[in-house]
């Protein structure tokens, strides 16, 4: 008989905000990286969305960007120190809507995985405190001496993460059309098309610009905002993305 499992993005979705934004903190704290980087690449970007002037995914990718020039010759250890440090400090900072799906789908006997495009290494100690089977996260490949070398390999695109999806499905025996998948942006959007019971949490306008681009999806799709100490349970043609 095949299995029920819940997918879940991360970022955005189940934690607050992006982990790469604190592990990026961390390297300004051990002087990985100069504070002006902040000020001078970064705070701009951030300003801008801050403002709502600009989006949060230029500010994200900003600091993508500095994160895999700055991690070329350190080691995996000192990364998954980093990590351990980050999720230890702010891995409870999460939605009470998604922690709490989480626990409904592990009592209901499904698996539940994490398909993010984090850092791996922050994947996997965040997968391992929510006790996720699996997880994908985005490889920042290593020499043969343990140290990042600059390659890149993504789980943040939608084609990356139908691919993670595809491979679960094999590996675990997976029926998609009885299963779940919770994401926020518009890389989630391929688990949506590929599961019978997608959730947005708290979605950002493209992605909601495509979902009332795809029937199929827009009809069985859920949009959860979380606000406050209120959860939303809203349906697509409730919404009005401006």
């Amino acid at each position: 008989m095949k299995k029920v499992a819940a997918f879940f993005d991360i970022d955005g979705t189940l934690y607050r905000d992006s982990l790469l934004t604190e592990v990026f903190k961390k390297f300004i704290t051990y002087e990985l990286v100069d504070r002006s980087k902040w000020y001078d690449d970064v705070k701009p970007f951030f300003t801008k969305y801050d403002r709502r002037q600009g989006d949060y995914d230029d500010y994200l990718m900003k600091i993508a960007d500095i994160y895999k020039s700055t991690l070329i010759g350190l080691s995996k250890e000192h990364i998954l120190h980093i990590a351990d440090v980050v999720i230890a400090q702010k891995g409870d900072r999460v939605y009470r809507f998604t922690r709490d799906a989480i626990a409904k789908h592990k009592k209901m006997g499904h698996l539940v995985f994490a398909v993010s495009g984090s850092p791996l290494e922050l994947v996997e100690v965040m997968a391992e405190k929510y006790g996720f089977d699996d997880y994908f996260g985005t490889i920042y490949v290593t020499d043969g001496e343990g140290k990042y070398n600059g390659e890149v390999i993504p789980m943040w695109d939608h084609i990356s993460k139908a691919k993670a999806l595809n491979m679960l499905v094999d590996k675990y025996d997976i029926n998609l059309k009885e299963s779940f998948a919770y994401g926020d942006t518009s890389g989630d959007f391929s688990m949506f098309q590929m599961t019978g019971h997608p959730f947005a949490i708290n979605p950002t306008k493209e992605l909601l610009d495509i979902i009332k681009e795809d029937q199929e999806v827009a009809d069985k799709i859920n949009i959860i905002v979380e606000r406050k100490n209120v959860i939303y349970h809203l349906k697509d043609k409730d919404i009005v993305a401006e």
